[in-house]
């Protein structure tokens, strides 16, 4: 099958890029972009996860500001992702995030969610854990999960109510190459003492030599070792825990 949009709600407000299973349906995975929207990257992963029995809902998280966007990689349009995602708004992120968690539960037949996000998405996918019910948050180098500055992340960083995450069941695993500039090594060990304190389920990978983006389709951030390592450790969290 092919994906298509559809709305969430009944609202007029937040649609979704959906791509079902030809086959048998294995669970719903919640998919958040990183600041390039709902392009033909993060579609890819849709198919890809629908060719697996999961159907694939991955929100338009820009939908105020901008329909459907769905961004490449050059100088100014990375500029227009950053001008849109820095009109995001925490409160609102989280109602859009509780919205897609219904339809993918909607959809799941029965079984259960995941929320899988690279960069600005892993926050977003981290965030939601602090507040939703869901079995899994898969993250690839998930943004200010620590520090603030931007208004989609508050006042609070996620991992400041660490708590909330193991409260709501959801297990983290997570994805940083070594020299990520962006999240550097000291912050992602401050992750890891910060949800093993609060007692969150969790597994948090480093990948030696690897960069910000290591997982997407940019060829000067590309690393294919460690991005099979981690899909293949996202393929076997989902088949354990949906």
């Amino acid at each position: 099958m092919t994906g298509q949009w559809q709305e969430l709600g009944t609202s007029g407000g937040i649609e979704a890029y959906v791509h079902r299973p030809a086959g048998e349906v294995r669970g719903a995975v919640v998919v958040c972009s990183e600041l390039y929207g709902v392009n033909p990257y993060l579609r890819g992963v849709c198919a890809e996860l629908a060719d697996l029995g999961y159907v694939a809902v991955a929100p338009d998280f820009y939908w105020r500001s901008a329909r459907r966007t769905e961004l490449g990689y050059s100088a100014e349009e990375r500029e227009a992702g950053l001008v849109l995602m820095r009109a995001l708004d925490r409160d609102e992120l989280v109602a859009d995030a509780a919205e897609a968690l219904a339809a993918a539960l909607a959809l799941a037949d029965g079984r259960g969610v995941a929320f899988v996000g690279t960069s600005m998405g892993g926050h977003i996918a981290v965030r939601a854990a602090t507040e939703l019910r869901f079995e899994l948050a898969a993250v690839f180098y998930p943004g200010w999960l620590l520090n603030s500055g931007f208004p989609l992340v508050g006042p609070v960083p996620p991992l400041e109510t660490a708590e909330r995450i193991a409260a709501n069941g959801v297990y983290l695993l997570g994805f940083c190459g070594e020299l990520d500039h962006i999240l550097p090594q000291p912050e992602w060990q401050e992750a890891e003492r910060r949800l093993t304190d609060a007692k969150v389920g969790h597994e948090l990978v480093t990948y030696p030599g690897a960069r910000h983006g290591f997982a997407s389709d940019r060829p000067e951030d590309h690393d294919a070792a460690a991005t099979a390592d981690a899909w293949r450790r996202v393929h076997e969290a989902l088949a354990e825990r949906l």
